[in-house]
């Protein structure tokens, strides 16, 4: 892998440090609308999927079940400390599909073109900024074949901005080492993206807007 990963090495030095604890500080709370954005992308069995910022593993492990042993899972992560988690996990529950899990950069993708039948991002696209959000999702766009879906669970940016959404990105902006996302205008970016908008759904999280989001190409 010869993705350019040294620009983000501030962000992955924060989840190698919080990676045996993740689950605790956020599982908790991240894995509602998680859950319902894998049942929104609907994987079938015999599907090859790739999972942006797999984690501690939790989407990569089920999406593994969801495929079967003739699907296959691939995923990327930035943080050799949510890699070596992952791992573990996906050992663990031995989910039947091969799952390939490896460090990466969304940016930068060394799957070839038209690979995948659909791809998977939980509380991910908000970790990058604007420019690289438009990088990230031609990527995307280029690994996924004719017709592929992308589910994206992100925080959502709202107009106006609420309250709590003010506070968060007034963080993120003054403390990016602690607050390292922000809310983003993610059916906005799809479609600028020529993503085809599927399916959309918004739940609260933390008091913030979050988008389950599911489109095509």
């Amino acid at each position: 892998m010869t993705a350019p990963l040294a620009d983000m090495s501030p962000t992955k030095q924060f989840y190698d440090r919080i990676a045996k604890g993740y689950d605790l500080l956020a599982d908790s709370s991240e894995h509602v609308p998680r859950d319902r954005g894998l049942v929104m992308l609907a994987p079938q069995i015999g599907e090859q999927v790739l999972v942006i910022g797999f984690g501690t593993g939790h989407s990569a492990a089920a999406l593994g079940k969801l495929v079967g042993p003739s699907g296959k899972v691939a995923g990327i992560d930035i943080s050799q400390g949510m890699l070596d988690v992952a791992k573990k996990r996906v050992a663990d529950e031995a989910p039947g599909a091969p799952v390939e899990l490896e460090l990466g950069d969304a940016r930068s993708l060394s799957f070839a073109d038209g690979q995948f039948d659909a791809a998977f991002m939980s509380f991910t696209l908000e970790l990058f900024e604007e420019d690289d959000i438009v990088r990230v999702l031609a990527e995307l766009r280029r690994v996924l074949r004719p017709g592929g879906r992308l589910a994206v669970i992100s925080l959502n940016k709202t107009e106006p901005l609420t309250v709590a959404e003010e506070i968060y990105i007034y963080l993120h902006r003054h403390f990016p080492h602690f607050i390292d996302c922000q809310p983003i205008a993610v059916e906005q970016h799809l479609r600028t993206a020529d993503f085809q908008i599927a399916q959309a759904e918004h739940m609260d999280l933390w008091g913030l807007p979050v988008a389950i989001v599911v489109a095509t190409t």
